[in-house]
């Protein structure tokens, strides 16, 4: 208790984090390792809570391919379920002597040319139920592919922060001292300039009988880098000020705690300012340890090498 007194007394207290001080009402870290905020929204249905378009947007590129294809299948699947219970005899092209797996896979790929407006002719329909089905086929093939192509614009064109980050944080010696080290790089050919970083300690405990949320800005030894093209190093120095002051590796490995990194930074490419963020929790937070270096020189000494491989890896020291 007299640890977390001392927190109170020296450490910066930062009250805008948008997290609540009320430590009962969470369960698990505040945000994932990938940024995203460790909430479950309930209390409405699904079609009001979730927006399609952010979903469609922010999912990984295969799942996103994968629900474009199984979307098409599926409906030309249906469509040809249709024109089959009206009779294939109301399309042209389809002989009365096929089996009926025959018929239903014309009528299957005659729903295909349809929604894709291709229309080779091979089969048309015949009579007023089934041209007019096919006309509205059409018109939702149209749209269907109106909002794919958006939403593949969308994908591409969304300003994303290229951004990894270490998975341990570092407690290592700086400077006659000891420091907290978190390690990020841009991983594509992005320009990143004007970076800005914060991390945000964020601690749990019992307060007048009651547990607690405390959250405490951590002064960095570089706040701002006019160019992120490296690797990026973020130092803590656990000095006097530090909430951290004075803790040992056992305090670590018994105290709940987490830290919340938050990068800001400009993109060339999209000419607009990205953002990323991630958090540790202290079981994650590796005592006496310093990250290996990423870059060296080339053989011919003409560029620099990045290794990105290297991002997490680390080396164990005596504290």
């Amino acid at each position: 208790m007299a640890l977390l007194d001392h927190i109170n007394l020296k450490a910066q207290t930062d009250k805008n984090t948008g997290f609540g001080t009320n430590s009962s009402s969470y369960g698990g870290r505040f945000i994932n390792k990938n940024g995203v905020a460790n909430v479950e929204k309930r209390g409405m249905n699904m079609l009001q809570r979730i927006s399609w378009y952010h979903t469609l947007i922010d999912m990984p590129m295969w799942t996103f391919i994968g629900i474009v294809i199984a979307f098409y299948i599926s409906i030309n699947f249906v469509f040809a379920i249709i024109y089959f219970g009206i009779g294939v005899e109301h399309l042209d092209g389809i002989a009365p002597s096929d089996t009926d797996w025959e018929k239903f896979g014309k009528a299957y790929f005659f729903s295909a040319q349809t929604f894709t407006t291709v229309g080779y002719g091979h089969i048309s329909p015949k009579g007023f139920l089934t041209s007019a089905l096919s006309a509205g086929e059409a018109l939702i093939g149209l749209l269907s592919f109106a909002i794919a192509t958006g939403l593949f614009f969308g994908r591409f064109s969304k300003p994303t922060a290229f951004l990894k980050f270490s998975h341990n944080a570092l407690i290592a010696p700086y400077d006659g001292i000891s420091g907290l080290m978190i390690r990020m790089v841009p991983f594509k050919n992005t320009n990143f300039t004007d970076a800005e970083a914060k991390m945000t300690l964020g601690m749990s405990f019992e307060e007048n009988g009651q547990m607690v949320n405390r959250f405490y800005t951590l002064d960095l030894e570089l706040v701002q880098i006019n160019s992120l093209i490296l690797s990026w190093t973020l130092v803590h120095p656990i000095n006097e000020q530090s909430p951290l002051y004075e803790f040992t590796k056992e305090d670590f490995a018994t105290i709940q705690g987490e830290l919340l990194v938050y990068i800001k930074t400009f993109d060339d490419m999209f000419s607009s300012t990205v953002a990323a963020r991630t958090s540790y929790v202290f079981s994650e937070i590796v005592y006496g340890a310093k990250f290996v270096p990423m870059y060296t020189r080339s053989f011919d000494n003409s560029k620099t090498i990045l290794e990105l491989d290297k991002l997490n890896e680390f080396e164990s020291i005596t504290m």
